[in-house]
């Protein structure tokens, strides 16, 4: 990556959405990830789907982590 940081929380209804943009004389692949006040736009660049692929896994991963804090979390009743 190049630049910036930031954070943003993931809700339930996230939008996601790819777009190509191949007609230029430098393609890409653009990846956003949006809600009702915040949208993230990843663009990548021919040569960089290996480190999508790695994103992805990463995000699997953590899908999974919070399924086991789910599934781990003692039940509490009110």
């Amino acid at each position: 990556m190049r630049s910036l940081t930031t954070s943003a929380h993931i809700e339930p209804d996230s939008r996601f959405r790819v777009t190509t943009f191949a007609d230029s004389a430098d393609p890409f692949v653009s990846l956003r990830i949006g809600g009702d006040f915040v949208e993230i736009a990843l663009i990548a660049s021919p040569g960089t789907s290996e480190t999508l692929r790695n994103l992805a896994a990463a995000a699997i991963e953590a899908a999974d982590a919070l399924d086991a804090l789910n599934t781990d979390a003692p039940e509490v009743s009110a």
